[in-house]
């Protein structure tokens, strides 16, 4: 399988969490380019500019840690991009209600993945699973 190692992810949704939670409680709307940039740089580069800081701080080496989907984590990393980028653009446009709603997404989705439910991984199931069924039906 070629995964991502847990450490990694939660590594990842822990820096989207604390991102959207500085930029938005501070103001600072510009704080969220930053995971938008490690986001866009990971999906066009397959690989996270966070997780080159991680290794230090790992007890194990990386083989020994349980592997998430790499092509779920692409797909939940595109929708986090979608979503910073609507943010920030809603926040440059004079539309604060968007930037937040977008950033809350985020910020929201991570936390919750840490808590142990990928709402990125339940879209990505519902759509395999209508594709599937619409690809039998024209069987």
């Amino acid at each position: 399988m070629n995964g991502i190692p847990v450490p990694f992810v939660r590594a990842n949704q822990w820096f989207q969490v604390v991102s959207v939670l500085i930029a938005l409680v501070s103001g600072a709307y510009w704080i969220l380019v930053v995971p938008l940039a490690f986001g866009a740089y990971s999906l066009a580069f397959r690989r996270n500019p966070l997780f080159y800081l991680i290794p230090p701080f790992l007890k194990k080496p990386l083989s020994e840690y349980q592997q998430e989907d790499a092509d779920q984590q692409r797909f939940n990393q595109w929708i986090a991009v979608i979503c910073l980028t609507l943010s920030l653009l809603g926040f440059l446009a004079g539309l604060p209600a968007v930037g937040y709603a977008f950033a809350v997404l985020v910020g929201l989705a991570a936390a919750i993945a840490l808590l142990g439910f990928c709402i990125g991984c339940f879209i990505r199931f519902q759509y395999l699973q209508w594709r599937h069924r619409r690809k039998k039906a024209g069987e």
